[in-house]
């Protein structure tokens, strides 16, 4: 039989083993598309340097709208990723993408404006190019994404639950992140992974908001709030019992967000059960 190998330098095999970690990394929505946007800015700003006064101004502001254009677009892929990605949600509050549009279509205007003065030029160029942007990468969600048979209030209450859930979850990530410490990003992505079966389950029936809402709220809140804590003394001296103090929350946490999600998917069965029992019985009486 095969035996696993132990020695003084073996890893510690009397410990529990390390929880099963479901790697969630996607690739970024904005893409290389995306992020080349932000070349021909550059290029115009080294194009204008021997254009004079006036042909340098325009090629600076044309730059700058160029650069703002290539940021909304990339947070608009991103938050249109995002609004894709749940089963409710709600609609951007900032058409980002629209607006990258506007702000390209003005950059390119201004741009051939600076090297032709021709009023009617530049605004063929600013609509030319404000429509190859949309066709390129569309437009912004416009409505509120919505489930069949839930009231309007019942899901606007799920979306911003969501949201802040996510937004508790990114923070948690973005501040381990900046140790550069691969199992403790491992670590926090398995409690992550846990946190957002949750989500997924509450998004898939809003009438679970009310048993996970505190989870999804305070708990991750506390959650957020641990890991900046953690963070901060870690960086000053690698303590390894606050490193321990935090794995350990986080085995607690990820435990009991498993049980609570099981737990709902258990309770939404037996809501089923009850339901088909009753149909089945009102079937009987009426004798069919």
């Amino acid at each position: 039989m095969a035996q696993r190998f132990g020695g003084k330098h073996s890893p510690n095999t009397a410990s529990a083993p390390a929880p099963e970690v479901i790697d969630e990394r996607k690739v970024d929505a904005a893409g290389a598309r995306a992020n080349l946007l932000f070349v021909p800015p550059v290029i115009l700003v080294f194009t204008s340097l021997n254009e004079g006064a006036t042909g340098l101004a325009i090629g600076l502001v044309a730059a700058g709208l160029l650069t703002l254009g290539a940021w909304l677009l990339r947070d608009g892929l991103r938050a249109t990723a995002a609004y894709e990605a749940r089963k409710v949600a709600r609609r951007p509050a900032v058409p980002r993408k629209i607006f990258a549009a506007v702000a390209t279509g003005l950059g390119a205007g201004l741009a051939s404006y600076a090297t032709d003065p021709n009023l009617i030029a530049g605004g063929l160029y600013a609509l030319i190019a404000g429509a190859l942007h949309i066709t390129a990468f569309g437009i912004d969600p416009l409505k509120d994404k919505r489930m069949d048979g839930i009231d309007t209030f019942q899901q606007d209450r799920v979306a911003r639950v969501v949201d802040e859930a996510e937004a508790y979850l990114r923070a948690m990530k973005d501040h381990i992140a900046t140790l550069n410490d691969r199992p403790l990003d491992l670590r926090v992505t398995a409690f992550q992974t846990a946190a957002r079966r949750m989500i997924r389950t509450v998004e898939e029936d809003p009438r679970d908001l009310t048993g996970a809402r505190k989870f999804l709220g305070v708990y991750l809140m506390g959650a957020r709030d641990a890991s900046v804590k953690f963070v901060d003394v870690y960086k000053r001296n690698r303590d390894d019992v606050a490193r321990a103090d935090y794995e350990a929350l986080l085995s607690d946490l990820e435990q009991n967000f498993a049980a609570r999600t099981e737990k709902l998917l258990l309770d939404d069965r037996s809501d089923m059960d009850i339901e088909i029992k009753v149909l089945r019985d009102r079937l009987q009486r009426e004798g069919l």
